[in-house]
Protein backbone atom coordinates (compact mmCIF):
# COMPACT_ATOMS: atom_id res chain seq x y z
CA UNK A 1 0.00 0.00 0.00
CA UNK A 2 0.81 3.28 -0.63
CA UNK A 3 -1.82 5.82 -1.85
CA UNK A 4 -5.02 4.50 -0.82
CA UNK A 5 -4.48 1.88 2.39
CA UNK A 6 -7.58 3.33 4.19
CA UNK A 7 -10.12 2.03 1.45
CA UNK A 8 -8.39 -1.21 0.87
CA UNK A 9 -8.35 -1.64 5.10
CA UNK A 10 -12.33 -0.89 5.11
CA UNK A 11 -12.39 -4.03 2.97
CA UNK A 12 -11.23 -6.28 5.52
CA UNK A 13 -8.54 -8.18 4.66
CA UNK A 14 -6.23 -10.14 6.56
CA UNK A 15 -3.70 -8.33 6.18
CA UNK A 16 -2.25 -4.90 4.65
CA UNK A 17 1.32 -4.72 3.41
CA UNK A 18 3.78 -1.45 3.58
CA UNK A 19 7.32 -1.35 1.17
CA UNK A 20 10.11 -0.07 3.37
CA UNK A 21 12.46 -0.15 -0.11
CA UNK A 22 13.51 2.79 -1.82
CA UNK A 23 14.19 0.84 -4.68
CA UNK A 24 10.54 0.29 -4.99
CA UNK A 25 7.99 2.95 -6.80
CA UNK A 26 5.38 1.26 -3.99
CA UNK A 27 7.95 2.33 -1.25
CA UNK A 28 6.07 3.79 1.60
CA UNK A 29 6.74 7.25 3.23
CA UNK A 30 4.89 9.18 5.89
CA UNK A 31 2.24 8.21 8.70
CA UNK A 32 -0.05 5.17 8.14
CA UNK A 33 -3.15 5.67 8.78
CA UNK A 34 -5.05 4.27 11.70
CA UNK A 35 -6.84 1.04 10.28
CA UNK A 36 -9.28 -1.57 11.71
CA UNK A 37 -8.05 -3.60 14.80
CA UNK A 38 -8.61 -6.54 12.53
CA UNK A 39 -6.52 -5.69 9.79
CA UNK A 40 -2.86 -6.73 10.32
CA UNK A 41 0.05 -4.72 9.36
CA UNK A 42 3.20 -6.30 7.22
CA UNK A 43 6.11 -4.38 6.95
CA UNK A 44 8.34 -5.67 3.57
CA UNK A 45 12.08 -5.13 3.72
CA UNK A 46 15.03 -5.94 1.45
CA UNK A 47 18.29 -6.29 2.24
CA UNK A 48 17.67 -3.67 5.54
CA UNK A 49 19.72 -4.05 8.70
CA UNK A 50 18.67 -5.58 12.11
CA UNK A 51 17.97 -2.21 13.39
CA UNK A 52 16.21 -0.72 10.35
CA UNK A 53 13.82 -3.34 11.07
CA UNK A 54 12.88 -3.09 14.81
CA UNK A 55 13.13 0.85 14.20
CA UNK A 56 10.47 0.46 12.04
CA UNK A 57 8.04 -2.18 13.20
CA UNK A 58 8.30 0.31 17.06
CA UNK A 59 7.85 2.97 14.53
CA UNK A 60 4.58 1.39 13.28
CA UNK A 61 3.63 -1.25 15.14
CA UNK A 62 3.92 -3.81 12.18
CA UNK A 63 2.64 -6.91 13.18
CA UNK A 64 4.67 -9.11 10.42
CA UNK A 65 8.34 -8.44 8.82
CA UNK A 66 8.40 -9.84 5.61
CA UNK A 67 11.79 -10.46 3.98
CA UNK A 68 12.40 -9.75 0.47
CA UNK A 69 16.27 -9.99 0.18
CA UNK A 70 18.72 -12.35 0.12
CA UNK A 71 18.35 -12.61 4.20
CA UNK A 72 20.56 -15.29 5.20
CA UNK A 73 19.00 -18.33 8.24
CA UNK A 74 21.57 -17.11 10.55
CA UNK A 75 20.27 -13.07 10.24
CA UNK A 76 16.44 -14.43 10.62
CA UNK A 77 17.56 -16.28 14.23
CA UNK A 78 19.28 -12.79 15.18
CA UNK A 79 15.74 -11.10 13.89
CA UNK A 80 13.69 -13.59 15.47
CA UNK A 81 15.86 -13.65 19.13
CA UNK A 82 15.72 -9.69 19.49
CA UNK A 83 13.70 -8.79 22.75
CA UNK A 84 12.64 -5.39 21.45
CA UNK A 85 10.28 -6.79 19.09
CA UNK A 86 7.39 -9.63 18.77
CA UNK A 87 6.31 -9.67 15.02
CA UNK A 88 6.15 -12.79 12.85
CA UNK A 89 8.96 -12.83 10.28
CA UNK A 90 7.72 -14.48 6.44
CA UNK A 91 10.69 -15.47 4.41
CA UNK A 92 10.36 -14.62 0.96
CA UNK A 93 11.50 -16.93 -2.22
CA UNK A 94 11.52 -16.35 -5.66
CA UNK A 95 10.29 -19.45 -7.71
CA UNK A 96 10.11 -19.54 -11.62
CA UNK A 97 9.43 -22.96 -13.23
CA UNK A 98 11.49 -24.87 -10.49
CA UNK A 99 12.81 -25.10 -7.00
CA UNK A 100 14.97 -26.35 -4.46
CA UNK A 101 12.72 -26.70 -1.03
CA UNK A 102 16.08 -28.11 0.37
CA UNK A 103 17.06 -24.23 1.10
CA UNK A 104 13.82 -23.72 3.39
CA UNK A 105 14.87 -26.26 6.25
CA UNK A 106 17.13 -23.94 7.45
CA UNK A 107 14.78 -21.09 8.01
CA UNK A 108 12.33 -23.16 9.35
CA UNK A 109 13.07 -22.66 12.94
CA UNK A 110 12.99 -18.91 12.80
CA UNK A 111 9.57 -17.74 10.37
CA UNK A 112 5.90 -18.02 10.90
CA UNK A 113 5.36 -18.63 7.34
CA UNK A 114 7.43 -18.71 3.73
CA UNK A 115 5.88 -16.50 0.89
CA UNK A 116 6.50 -17.54 -2.70
CA UNK A 117 6.74 -15.06 -4.94
CA UNK A 118 7.84 -15.43 -9.18
CA UNK A 119 11.18 -15.07 -9.32
CA UNK A 120 11.67 -11.95 -11.77
CA UNK A 121 13.53 -8.93 -12.66
CA UNK A 122 12.34 -6.76 -9.64
CA UNK A 123 12.39 -7.88 -6.20
CA UNK A 124 7.81 -8.40 -6.31
CA UNK A 125 5.17 -6.08 -8.66
CA UNK A 126 6.38 -8.21 -11.73
CA UNK A 127 2.86 -8.93 -12.48
CA UNK A 128 2.94 -12.79 -13.72
CA UNK A 129 2.48 -15.96 -11.70
CA UNK A 130 5.09 -18.81 -11.57
CA UNK A 131 4.52 -22.17 -12.56
CA UNK A 132 2.04 -23.54 -9.67
CA UNK A 133 2.94 -27.20 -10.07
CA UNK A 134 6.03 -26.76 -8.67
CA UNK A 135 4.73 -26.61 -5.55
CA UNK A 136 3.21 -30.24 -5.18
CA UNK A 137 6.43 -30.44 -4.12
CA UNK A 138 6.36 -28.72 -1.29
CA UNK A 139 8.00 -30.94 1.64
CA UNK A 140 7.01 -28.98 4.82
CA UNK A 141 4.11 -28.23 7.24
CA UNK A 142 5.28 -24.86 7.45
CA UNK A 143 2.60 -22.58 6.30
CA UNK A 144 3.11 -19.84 3.06
CA UNK A 145 1.59 -17.45 1.03
CA UNK A 146 1.34 -17.65 -2.30
CA UNK A 147 2.36 -13.99 -4.14
CA UNK A 148 3.25 -13.10 -7.65
CA UNK A 149 0.94 -12.19 -10.35
CA UNK A 150 -2.33 -13.07 -9.14
CA UNK A 151 -5.74 -11.21 -10.35
CA UNK A 152 -9.07 -11.96 -11.11
CA UNK A 153 -8.64 -14.51 -13.56
CA UNK A 154 -6.21 -16.71 -11.40
CA UNK A 155 -9.30 -17.57 -9.47
CA UNK A 156 -10.21 -20.99 -11.15
CA UNK A 157 -6.18 -22.13 -10.86
CA UNK A 158 -6.49 -21.01 -7.05
CA UNK A 159 -9.47 -23.12 -6.40
CA UNK A 160 -7.44 -26.16 -7.52
CA UNK A 161 -4.71 -25.27 -5.00
CA UNK A 162 -7.10 -24.97 -2.56
CA UNK A 163 -8.87 -28.32 -2.35
CA UNK A 164 -4.64 -29.63 -1.91
CA UNK A 165 -3.32 -30.50 1.65
CA UNK A 166 -1.12 -27.67 0.86
CA UNK A 167 -0.82 -25.77 3.99
CA UNK A 168 -1.28 -22.32 2.08
CA UNK A 169 -2.90 -19.97 4.36
CA UNK A 170 -3.30 -16.37 2.30
CA UNK A 171 -3.11 -15.25 -1.06
CA UNK A 172 -0.65 -11.74 -1.59
CA UNK A 173 -2.39 -9.07 -4.37
CA UNK A 174 -0.48 -6.66 -5.78
CA UNK A 175 0.04 -5.27 -9.30
CA UNK A 176 -2.51 -7.07 -10.69
CA UNK A 177 -4.98 -4.51 -8.84
CA UNK A 178 -3.13 -1.35 -9.42
CA UNK A 179 -4.38 1.50 -11.12
CA UNK A 180 -0.52 2.65 -10.87
CA UNK A 181 2.42 1.85 -8.09
CA UNK A 182 0.91 1.78 -4.63
CA UNK A 183 -2.41 2.80 -5.95
CA UNK A 184 -5.05 -0.39 -5.25
CA UNK A 185 -8.63 -0.57 -7.33
CA UNK A 186 -11.45 -1.44 -4.10
CA UNK A 187 -13.40 -2.57 -6.79
CA UNK A 188 -11.86 -5.28 -8.43
CA UNK A 189 -9.88 -6.08 -4.56
CA UNK A 190 -13.36 -6.72 -3.05
CA UNK A 191 -14.87 -8.73 -6.17
CA UNK A 192 -11.75 -10.68 -5.43
CA UNK A 193 -12.49 -11.48 -2.21
CA UNK A 194 -15.90 -12.40 -2.95
CA UNK A 195 -14.84 -15.08 -5.56
CA UNK A 196 -12.07 -16.52 -3.18
CA UNK A 197 -14.73 -16.62 -0.23
CA UNK A 198 -17.81 -18.59 -2.71
CA UNK A 199 -15.07 -21.16 -3.46
CA UNK A 200 -13.72 -21.68 0.08
CA UNK A 201 -17.52 -22.29 1.63
CA UNK A 202 -18.06 -24.54 -1.06
CA UNK A 203 -15.07 -26.69 -0.04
Amino acid sequence: MKHNPTEVAALKPDYVGFIFYEGSPRSFEGDIPSLPSEVKKVGVFVNASISEIVNKVKEFQLDVIQLHGDETPSFCKELNASDEINSKIWKVFGIKDTFDFSVLKEYEPYVSAFLFDTKGKEKGGNGYTFNWNVLKEYPSSKPFILSGGIGLDEIEPLSEILKTDLPMFAIDVNSKFEEKPGLKNTQELQQFMNKLNTIQSNL
